[in-house]
């Protein structure tokens, strides 16, 4: 089976993805040093923040080649993310939550991969025809910021695989082996794993975050805020406001309102699990340990090996 070590200097077909506050330099030179690619999130960082964090990652890692920078396209100054990341020798980039065409051509042109996240077949489609490298298709089940079509990642790997001829790395609702094993027998030449990497060691989340994943069972998560932004939250106050300003139709605006600045920072990094934002997938309640990312990746390799068919493995 053809994987994403072909198109990326990794030694197993795993990327963590880049996650608002958890994604720091830490856990990105974590999974490198674990030999798959470690993603700095980008989304919560201004610029000289970002630069602080790729270059802890740098200092933490004899592997540089394989980390990557995530920038959702959303925010206001994700071209300057981007250029402080090429500064810095970084030559993987993984977008989201915008056009891939903005950013790609550009690029490529500074000898860089591109990987876009998409939510359908239609958007890979935009992205193979953008010149992306490969693109990251996830599904409904993921945490953070979601597709709204509702695509659930067995629906849609296949879907996606079938309309593209570049690499399809799954993402959403994969949190062990036999996940990982699963998406790739449907053709995905790799997964990505958000969730399962904010429960690690080496993550930036607030021990309370962690504690909470920890103790969440299958109901606990929901998408919400679908009017203005769609994001997967665990269920808390902040949630139920959530819930109840959507139950009487809330404007975007409304919406808007109540989450303000810096809910997300309040409960992922500082641990307010009351008043904060906690953007977490379904796959939570699967989660019952906080291990090392070396440690984490080994099961995950091990695990997958053994769920495989015979003639499947890595």
């Amino acid at each position: 089976m053809k994987t994403i070590c072909s198109l990326l200097p990794i030694s197993y077909p795993l990327i963590q993805a880049g996650m608002v506050w958890v994604s720091g330099g830490k856990l990105a030179a974590a999974s490198a040093n674990a030999g798959i690619l470690g993603v700095v999130g980008a989304g919560s960082m201004k610029p000289e923040l970002l630069e602080k964090h790729i270059s802890k990652a740098l200092k933490l890692t004899n592997h540089p080649e394989r980390l990557a920078v995530n920038v959702p396209l959303l925010y206001t100054k994700s071209k300057e993310q981007l250029e402080v990341a090429l500064q810095l020798g970084i030559k993987i980039f993984i977008t989201s939550a915008g056009s891939p065409k903005t950013y790609t051509d550009w690029l490529k042109g500074q000898d860089s991969k591109v990987i876009h996240v998409v939510s359908s077949p239609e958007f890979a489609i935009k992205s193979e025809a953008a010149g992306c490298d490969a693109v990251v298709a996830e599904g409904f089940e993921a945490g953070g910021h979601n597709g709204r079509d509702e695509i659930t990642t067995l629906s849609l790997i296949p879907q996606v695989v079938d309309a593209v001829n570049i690499p399809v790395i799954a993402a959403g609702g994969i949190g062990d082996g036999r996940g990982i094993a699963a998406v790739m027998c449907l053709g995905a030449s790799g997964a990505q794993l958000g969730t399962r990497f904010v429960a690690t060691v080496e993550s930036s989340a607030h021990d309370n975050f962690k504690q909470a994943i920890l103790s969440s069972h299958s109901g606990s998560t929901m998408l919400s805020m679908k009017k203005y932004v769609p994001v997967r939250l665990l269920k808390n106050k902040f949630y139920e406001e959530v819930k109840a300003l959507e139950d009487r139709g809330a404007t975007k605006e409304e919406l808007e309102k109540l989450l303000g600045h810096g809910r997300a920072r309040l409960g992922m990094l500082e641990g307010n699990l009351e008043e904060g934002e906690l953007e977490v997938g379904q796959i939570a309640s699967l989660i019952h340990d906080i291990p090392t990312v070396e440690n984490l990746v080994q099961r995950l390799i091990q695990e997958q090996r053994m769920s495989l068919p015979v003639g499947c493995f890595f």
